[in-house]
This record gives structure tokens, C-alpha cells and sequence, in this order.
């Protein structure tokens, strides 16, 4: 890869990745050895930044990725590699000195040959043909007063299956919520006999989303709420997190199965850095 100055101003990254992938399998009863084909495949990149002011920073980037898939379907055909394309532009802002950065991309993403939840037999997996990924993300983050720092978070995705033979396309991809966002922010005293004491809160939010293709059960919407007590001197941190406050009953999908996630939890922590 190369970083190419244009202007003061003006930068461009491009790059390309070769990759070869081979594997075999040998069954152990009868010690035969089944080797798949070579797969090759180029992956270029090309990002372009601009900024207009110091504080200012557009940015386009395009890239193609490739990921060989090892294992084997319910019919005993081996998986062919996923291949991906993405497209992305963004700003980033920055306010006050740096001290709040706000950074916003849109995006879009599309691979080939995903694995998915074999639908006959959810032991197995399968590739469907396309799946596309479209979205915007927000996140802004910083120090709003001394010992005082937010990071918000917003996503909208909308991630479908956009090509196959067996699925209907425009199915909603498993485990992702079309809408999600977060918002954590912390309180460190900064002098006196409390300095280094903190407290910090927050929500998480995941909107309703589905467990598997084709899409016949959905996950319903959460809201989370999280908090922490944290005390900090010299080089030690001592921290309790306290995740799901309210024990609120929710829910993750991993590939065909539905986990229900803990109730009201404290998780305690001592660290030191040298």
C-alpha cells in the first residue's frame, strides 16, 4: 500500500492484497485425502481524505475483501471463499479545541457466499448468494467539562438478502436490528479528597430483529440501562460495573439458537498499569 500526499490537504491510500488459500480433508477411518481447489483472489483498496479545515475531514473509501470458508455443507460440498464490496463516505467534526469529536459515515456492503443456518437441519450451514448492507452510523464522543466525557451512538442498518436461489430476497439478515444506539457517560472528581472517584451510566438500545433465514421469528426491542463506580490513584484503577440495572429481560441470536442474556450482574475489577 501506498499514502500519497496530493496536497497539504488532500491524501490518498491504495493498496491490493493477493491471497491463496488451499485445504484438504482426510478422513481418519479410511485415511483418504480429498483436496479442494486453489482458490486466488486480488483485494484492492482505495481511501481518499479531504480536509477542508483543520477541524474538518471528509473521507471516501472502496474495497473488495476475500475470506475462505472452510467446512462443509449437509451435502458434503465444500464452502466456496466470501468475496465482499464496500463503499463508504464520512465526515468527522471536531469541536471545541477537539475536545467532542463527531464522526458520521454512510455505507454499503455486499458479499457473496455467506454462511447462514441450514434451515433443514440448523446442525449444518449453508451460502446464500448476496447479502447487502446498507447503512448510516453516528458516533460523537468527548470531554464536555473537565472529568466530564459522553460517547453517543447511533446506527440505522439495513441489511437484506439480495440475491438467492432458495431465499427470498429482501429477507432481513439474522441478528441485526434496523435501529440501534447507545449512550454512556462518566464523572471523574477532579480535586479534594474525592479526586479520582468516578460514576459513570448509561442505555443500550437494539431494536426488534430476526433469528434466522427465512425470516419466521423475530427478537423483540430492548432497553438496558448500565452504570459504574470506579476510583482511580496513581496507576491503580479499582472499578464495579453494574450491567442490566433493572434486570430487563432480553435477548441474542447466534446462528440458529436464542440465548437469553443475564439478569442484573456486578462485575468487579483491580488493574494496575506499568
Amino acid at each position: 500500500q501506498d499514502l500519497i500526499e496530493i496536497l497539504p490537504n488532500l491524501n490518498i491510500l491504495a493498496g491490493i492484497r493477493l491471497d491463496w488459500s488451499d485445504s484438504s480433508r482426510t478422513n481418519l477411518l479410511t485415511g483418504e485425502e480429498t483436496n479442494s481447489p486453489t482458490e486466488f483472489a486480488p483485494s484492492p483498496r482505495v481511501g481518499i481524505v479531504y480536509q477542508p479545515t483543520d477541524s474538518t475531514s471528509l473521507y471516501f473509501n472502496w474495497a473488495r475483501s476475500f475470506v475462505p470458508q472452510f467446512g462443509r455443507n449437509r451435502t458434503d460440498e465444500a464452502f466456496d471463499p466470501t468475496r465482499g464490496e464496500q463503499f463508504e463516505v464520512g465526515l468527522r467534526q471536531e469541536f471545541f479545541n477537539n475536545r467532542l469529536v463527531a464522526n458520521l459515515a454512510l455505507y454499503d456492503i455486499t458479499k457473496s457466499n455467506v454462511l447462514t443456518s441450514d434451515p433443514v437441519d440448523p446442525l449444518f450451514r449453508i451460502q446464500t448468494g448476496k447479502q447487502t448492507s446498507q447503512g448510516i452510523e453516528l458516533d460523537v464522543a468527548g470531554e464536555i467539562l473537565p472529568g466530564w466525557n459522553i460517547i453517543l451512538t447511533y446506527a440505522h442498518t439495513d441489511a437484506f438478502v439480495s440475491e438467492d436461489n432458495n431465499i427470498p430476497e429482501g429477507e432481513a439478515l439474522p441478528g441485526i436490528p434496523r435501529n440501534s444506539a447507545s449512550l454512556w457517560t462518566t464523572y471523574e472528581i477532579q480535586r479534594g479528597d474525592l479526586q479520582g472517584l468516578g460514576f459513570g451510566a448509561g442505555l443500550v438500545f437494539e431494536g426488534d430483529r430476526p433469528v434466522r433465514l427465512p425470516n419466521t421469528i423475530d427478537i423483540p426491542s430492548y432497553v438496558r440501562a448500565d452504570a459504574s463506580l470506579f476510583y482511580e490513584r496513581d496507576n491503580w484503577r479499582t472499578a464495579l460495573n453494574f450491567k442490566n440495572l433493572f434486570s430487563t429481560e432480553y435477548f441474542e441470536t447466534q446462528g440458529f439458537f436464542i440465548y437469553p442474556q443475564a439478569p442484573f450482574t456486578i462485575l468487579g475489577s483491580v488493574s494496575v498499569t506499568f
